[in-house]
């Protein structure tokens, strides 16, 4: 099987040799994966990746896990033993997969601009469509999965320095305001964000659609020029570049060409994670994104990596968890992102996650033995 970036193949293997999985305790999947059984029959089935596993595919197992009840993490474990058949992903070139992280920042801002509150948030232009192979300009790489459309002709959307200089200013799109480019420039990234306004009122803003451009990274663009060294690149080390060097600030975040745009939701469970591309909200810990072009959401990996211990007080980083976002820079048949949660506590957990892991992925029964 190929990703276009590395072949890649499924290794079945026993439970047992998922190392760390008698250690894990999944029951608070099973919530999580009834919200997905909901989404999947009453609403939309998940696109099926490139890998070939549909939603149909999922819905057995999803069914089953509504009349499961596990009393102990060793009943929910037995579950997916019982319904599920576990591959391990071995990527062609030899190498382990990647984990990152990410979480729901909380940002202060204002429903109106002033010399504080300067930087908007934009909700989706109606001349941004989407874009597949019927309607894809020549010329335009076939990454861009949005562009323009203007007197009945696509072009590539503007980017995020024609934005930023005022592309799109006097239409109204502006959900609020924040104070500072660089908190703007993170939630993109991010793709989510708890707003708190002066008057103590919070709303959530979460992913829309996106200019269309290729995600590139800032952290890269300062390792490759000398800036950071590699190893200590993390979100924090970035900021605080950033932040001692305020008149770099444009240049460096116009390199990422990519921008997003996002859609205003209430905060109706203050402990629930917000809602991303699986259109079901992301439990902390629990929640993966995914290379959606290879991957199907709703779909459980067991993840392990030795050197990830900072999420786990210490331990190993090994647990099951559910593919319910993507991202641009997730890319790849054993790449991941965690989400870590919401709030400043949660950005802290997330930023300094770069490290190699093993990636799993449980097949239920009745569609595993198409793949050995």
């Amino acid at each position: 099987m190929s990703d276009n970036k590395a072949d890649f193949v499924l290794q079945a293997v026993d439970f047992d040799e998922l190392k760390g999985w008698r250690d894990d305790d999944p029951s608070s999947l099973f919530e999580v994966m009834e919200t997905c059984r909901r989404q999947i029959a009453g609403r939309k089935p998940y696109r099926t990746g490139s890998l070939g596993l549909s939603a149909d595919d999922l819905l057995p197992l999803l069914q089953a896990a509504r009349n499961a009840k596990p009393a102990s993490a060793s009943e929910a474990r037995s579950f997916f033993e019982q319904n599920c058949r576990a591959f391990l992903i071995r990527r062609g070139d030899g190498r382990r997969g990647f984990v990152t992280a990410f979480y729901e920042p909380e940002i202060a801002v204002s429903g109106k601009p002033d010399s504080t509150y300067r930087f908007p948030f934009y909700r989706r232009p109606d001349d941004l469509i989407e874009l597949d192979n019927s309607n894809r300009p020549a010329g335009l790489d076939s990454s861009y999965a949005f562009g323009r459309l203007e007197d009945g002709e696509i072009s590539g959307y503007p980017d995020r320095q024609a934005i930023d200089q005022g592309f799109l200013d006097g239409r109204g799109l502006e959900i609020a305001w924040a104070k500072s480019k660089v908190d703007v420039f993170f939630v993109h990234v991010q793709g989510a964000a708890r707003l708190r306004y002066p008057d103590g009122r919070t709303a959530r803003i979460t992913y829309a659609a996106k200019a269309g451009h290729p995600f590139s990274a800032i952290g890269k663009l300062l390792v490759d020029r000398g800036e950071i060294d590699r190893a200590n690149i993390s979100m924090q080390s970035i900021r605080a570049w950033l932040a001692a060097h305020p008149e770099e600030v444009d240049e460096v975040l116009w390199h990422n060409r990519s921008y997003i745009f996002f859609l205003e939701a209430p905060v109706a469970d203050s402990e629930a994670g917000p809602v991303a591309a699986a259109k079901v909200p992301l439990l902390a810990g629990r929640s993966l994104a995914v290379d959606r072009l290879i991957h199907t959401f709703g779909f459980p990996f067991f993840i392990r990596s030795e050197s990830l211990t900072h999420l786990d007080n210490g331990r190993p980083f090994q647990r099951l968890m559910l593919a319910l976002d993507t991202g641009s820079a997730i890319v790849g048949p054993a790449r991941g992102d965690i989400f870590t949660g919401s709030g400043d506590e949660a950005g802290e957990l997330a930023g300094t996650v770069r490290n190699d892991a093993d990636f799993a992925i449980l097949i239920p029964n009745a569609a595993a033995g198409r793949f050995g």
